[in-house]
């Protein structure tokens, strides 16, 4: 079945056209949106899946990767030295996308453990070498997520990616979600639109060919 997208060209402008969801059609035309932790029912979530409207709204590519959703078995020792075959799909994902919208909740002025270690399960260094990495932070205090943000471009820069400039920072975030977990603030809402749309064109510019 095909399904309206927008595809990445790459002068940096974004093309609408119809995209087969075969798996030969899927490679690096999609942005992989990342809820940052696996706690349930978190704010966290409710932020990326309102990143991940936005995308769909602007009819660009998108996939969604929610931390709650890794294999049980990762967890295990063993995966250090042999990731079990359920991670195999979403380490595809990764590899395969044109460019990572990670959602990150600040936890103890950090951010959460299970972002890390699912980092350090990837493969190094291909899976972030060159890869465009969009950041959105999520905090009840009021510096948005400021320090986790910062320490995770830390990570990322570390791992060669390209970060795109501009951030989404969102405190008070217990203030501004609603009970069904839509933004209540029209200006952050805003903003995330406007860095979705950016950030498009800016995995554009790094498309692989």
């Amino acid at each position: 079945m095909d399904r309206p997208v927008s595809t990445l060209v790459g002068d940096g402008s974004v093309a609408a056209t119809a995209v087969s969801c075969d798996a030969s059609m899927q490679a690096h035309d999609f942005i992989l949106v990342i809820s940052g932790t696996n706690r349930p029912n978190s704010r966290t979530l409710a932020v990326a899946r309102r990143v991940a409207q936005h995308y769909r709204d602007a009819t660009i590519w998108c996939e969604f990767l929610d931390l709650q959703d890794l294999p049980p078995e990762v967890f295990s020792p063993q995966a250090y030295g042999s990731k079990p075959p359920a991670f195999q799909t979403v380490q595809q994902n990764v590899l395969d996308a044109a460019g990572l919208h990670v959602v990150v909740p600040e936890y103890n002025g950090s951010f959460p453990g299970v972002l890390k270690y699912f980092i350090d399960l990837l493969q190094f260094p291909e899976s972030f070498d060159h890869k465009p990495v969009a950041f959105v932070g999520v905090a009840s205090g009021s510096w948005g997520g400021l320090r986790a943000v910062e320490q995770m471009q830390m990570v990322f820069g570390y791992r060669n990616a390209h970060t795109y400039p501009e951030r989404v920072f969102i405190s008070e975030v217990n203030r501004k979600l609603a009970m069904d977990g839509a933004l209540t603030d029209p200006a952050i809402d805003d903003r995330l639109a406007k860095q979705a749309r950016g950030f498009a064109q800016f995995c554009g510019l790094f498309r692989r060919k």
